[in-house]
């Protein structure tokens, strides 16, 4: 087992509680912005699940890359301190839930700075 592995958890925790900042910093408009690309990508069936109250929809690490561009993913390894190669996989996890819990009323509560 890796180091990496050791860590995954504790990293999956941090980005759930980094990520929207993060996408902040990183995308003009933030999660909201994420969000649209995303349902504009055909992603919109697991987007609103997100939002919802029933189960979070998976999204795979390769949906995320088809979706995101090279420069959005170097800035948020980066701010996130993972590398690269393991950005999507991060985010396929993280991200259902932290847009889930940044929309406990169904509707997505920006970051506070």
């Amino acid at each position: 087992m890796s180091l990496f592995n050791t860590l995954g958890g504790s990293l999956e925790q941090m980005a759930l509680k980094a990520l929207p900042g993060i996408i902040q910093q990183v995308l003009p408009g933030g999660l909201n912005a994420l969000l649209d690309q995303l349902r504009r990508s055909g992603y919109e069936s697991q987007v609103n699940s997100w939002l919802g109250r029933g189960p979070n929809q998976p999204i795979t690490p390769d949906d995320l890359q088809k979706v995101l561009g090279n420069e959005q993913v170097r800035q948020m390894a980066e701010k996130l301190g993972v590398p690269v190669d393991q950005l999507f996989p991060t985010l396929a996890k993280a991200l259902p839930e932290a847009v889930d819990h940044h929309s406990p009323d169904g509707t997505l509560q920006e970051p506070k700075a």
